[in-house]
C-alpha cells in the first residue's frame, strides 16, 4: 500500500512524520493487512492497532458468518450488539473476531435455555453500560502506566500492546468473580412472596423507600477547579457511598453528582442516609480541598424495576425533595416519616409545593438518636 498517497502521512512532517513510518513499518511486521491497516488510520487509531488484536483477536468473520458459524439468529445478534453500545459494521466487512463469535454462541445458549429475546436484549443494555464504563477506566489506566513524557508512536503502540497482553487473562476471571459476587448478594437479599409463587410472575411494583443524595454546589465547583478535580470529587461521593451502604439498602445508580438509594424499608434508608451525611461531613473536614456537602431526599411508594433501574413515582418525588433539602441535612416525606418515627428525631420542614403536584407536600428533616451514635 502507498502510505503517502492514502493520506496517513496527511499533516505530518519532521519527527511526527518519521514517527508514524517507523509505526507503520513496525505494525506491517506484524502482520496487519491493508485493510486493518485503513480502517485503523480512518478512526485515528493507528497507535492501538496492536492493543486491539490483543483484546478481541484477528477480525476473520462477516455478520452473516458469525450467525451461520453460531446457529443464531442473525437479527437478534444486531439487536444484542446495540444493546451493547456497539457500533454494526457493514453487511459484508470482515470485522468479527473469535470473541464475537463466541459472544453468539453464549446468545444461542442462552436462547436454547427459554429466554426470550426481550429479556437478552434487557440484561445485554444493562451489563454493556456497565462494562462499558469499567472498560473506559481501565483503559485509562493502562495509558497511565505507558505514557511518559516524549514517547513515540510506536513506542506507546509496542508498550501498549504489552501491557494488555499481560493484563486480558486476568480481565475474564476477575469480571466473572465479581458478577459472581453480587449474584451471590443479590440471591441472599431477594425475597418471592406466596402471590408471586401463585402466579409465577414477579410484581409489576413494590413499595420502596427511594433516595437520592447529590453534592451541593457541584456546579458552582466546577467552574474553580479543574475537569479532572471535578471528576475526583464526584467519584469520591460513590465511593463514601459504597462504604457506608449495606444491605439490605441497594446502591442503583449514580447520575452526576448524585447517588441513588433503594431498600424496602424506610428506617433503613434513613439510617444510612444519617450515615451518608455524617461520613460526608468528615470528609469535607479531613481534606485539603474542601468536599462539597451531601443533601439526601427520601420517599416512599410504589416502584417498578426495569433493567436494573428503579421508576415511579417515589423516585421522581424523592429527587425533588433532594433539591429541596439543605446542605448537610436529611429530608423525607410524610409516608418515610410515619413508618420510621420511632428510631430518629424528626422535625416539620412544613409542607412544599413540588412542580407537577397539585398540594403541598409536608416534609421532615431526620437527626440520629442520641443514643444511636451516628
Amino acid at each position: 500500500m502507498d502510505f503517502a498517497a492514502e493520506g496517513f502521512y496527511e499533516g505530518l512532517e519532521g519527527g511526527a512524520l518519521d514517527e508514524r513510518r517507523a509505526l507503520l513499518e513496525w505494525l506491517v511486521a506484524e502482520g496487519f493487512g491493508d485493510d486493518e491497516l485503513r480502517r485503523a488510520h480512518r478512526r485515528g487509531l493507528l497507535v492501538f492497532l496492536a492493543a486491539e488484536r490483543e483484546v478481541g483477536g484477528e477480525p476473520k468473520y462477516t455478520t452473516a458468518e458469525v450467525a451461520q458459524i453460531a446457529g443464531a439468529d442473525p437479527e437478534l445478534l444486531k439487536r444484542l450488539r446495540r444493546a451493547h453500545g456497539l457500533p454494526l459494521p457493514e453487511v459484508d466487512a470482515t470485522e468479527f473476531t473469535d470473541v464475537d463469535l463466541a459472544s453468539a454462541r453464549t446468545a444461542r445458549a442462552f436462547t436454547d435455555l427459554g429466554l426470550t429475546e426481550d429479556q437478552m436484549v434487557a440484561t445485554t443494555r444493562v451489563l454493556g453500560r456497565s462494562l462499558s464504563t469499567a472498560s473506559e477506566a481501565m483503559r485509562a489506566l493502562m495509558l497511565e502506566t505507558v505514557l511518559e513524557p516524549g514517547t513515540t508512536e510506536l513506542e506507546l503502540a509496542q508498550r501498549y500492546a504489552a501491557q494488555v497482553h499481560a493484563v486480558m487473562p486476568l480481565v475474564g476471571p476477575m469480571i466473572v468473580q465479581m458478577l459472581s459476587q453480587h449474584l451471590r448478594n443479590m440471591v441472599q437479599s431477594e425475597m418471592v412472596g406466596q402471590a408471586e409463587r401463585i402466579s409465577g410472575q414477579l410484581p409489576g411494583a413494590r413499595d420502596q423507600a427511594v433516595a437520592f443524595a447529590d453534592l451541593v454546589g457541584f456546579t458552582r465547583l466546577g467552574e474553580e477547579i479543574a475537569p479532572e478535580d471535578l471528576g475526583s470529587v464526584a467519584e469520591r461521593l460513590f465511593s463514601i457511598t459504597r462504604e457506608v451502604v449495606d444491605p439490605p439498602v441497594r446502591l442503583v445508580k449514580t447520575i452526576g453528582d448524585a447517588v441513588m438509594l433503594t431498600a424496602a424499608a424506610p428506617d433503613d434508608l434513613v439510617r444510612a442516609a444519617l450515615q451518608l451525611v455524617a461520613a460526608s461531613d468528615a470528609e469535607s473536614a479531613g481534606t485539603d480541598a474542601a468536599f462539597p456537602q451531601v443533601r439526601v431526599g427520601l420517599a416512599y411508594g410504589p416502584t417498578v424495576a426495569r433493567g436494573g433501574d428503579v421508576f415511579g413515582r417515589a423516585v421522581n418525588l424523592a429527587s425533588r425533595v433532594t433539591s429541596i433539602a439543605r446542605a448537610g441535612s436529611v429530608l423525607a416525606t410524610r409516608e418515610v416519616r410515619d413508618a420510621a418515627a420511632r428510631d430518629f428525631l424528626w422535625s416539620s420542614a412544613h409542607a412544599r409545593r413540588i412542580k407537577g403536584l397539585p398540594e403541598p407536600v409536608p416534609l421532615y428533616r431526620a437527626r440520629p438518636l442520641p443514643a444511636a451514635g451516628l
